[in-house]
């Protein structure tokens, strides 16, 4: 599923015409919130996951994630993200696994409302979790295994959101 991009680059998303990308939401509806959000991908390639969070029902997440797929490579040191937002929290979540439920590795940053930039997130920055919670003896992040790679929104952020994704890459150099 990736390509290779600029020197020291695996470009994830997007990943050409007719690439097939599949994103899946999981909100907290899973457990009886009412929180909406999504995925969709526009005309010029970019991701838009948009929606809002509600606390109703014990709820409060949205996400969204990547059918499961080979992403991962050895060597990848860090995420490079191309997105414009609403100046809301994310996570970005990575899976090793192909199983529904189980530990995601996040990282989170604050979308920059209304002008695009470039974040990186070294994978030094993710942290084992399990339905929000640490997992301490989680084996280290394997960039090889990644199989899943998602967004999250949360942390009683009430309201609409909409968090644009021009670009994810994995940079396999240092940032």
């Amino acid at each position: 599923m990736s390509q290779a991009s600029a020197a020291g680059e695996l470009r994830l998303f997007p990943t050409g015409p007719g690439a097939g990308v599949e994103w899946q939401a999981i909100n907290d509806g899973v457990m009886g919130g009412v929180s909406r959000g999504g995925a969709e991908i526009g005309r010029d390639g970019r991701l838009v996951f948009s929606g809002a969070v509600s606390l109703e029902n014990n709820g409060g997440f949205a996400s969204v994630r990547t059918q499961p797929a080979r992403l991962g490579a050895a060597g990848v040191q860090a995420v490079r993200l191309d997105l414009r937002g609403d100046g809301k929290r994310y996570k970005l979540n990575l899976k090793t696994d192909e199983a529904f439920d189980g530990v995601q590795y996040q990282a989170a940053f604050v979308a920059p409302a209304g002008r695009w930039e470039a974040l990186t997130l070294p994978l030094g920055s993710f942290a084992p979790k399990h339905r929000g919670r640490a997992v301490p003896d989680a084996p280290p992040l394997d960039p090889a295994r990644i199989v899943t790679l998602g967004f999250l929104i949360s942390d009683r952020q009430v309201g609409p959101f909409r968090l644009e994704v021009r670009a994810i890459d994995f940079v396999t150099e240092a940032p």
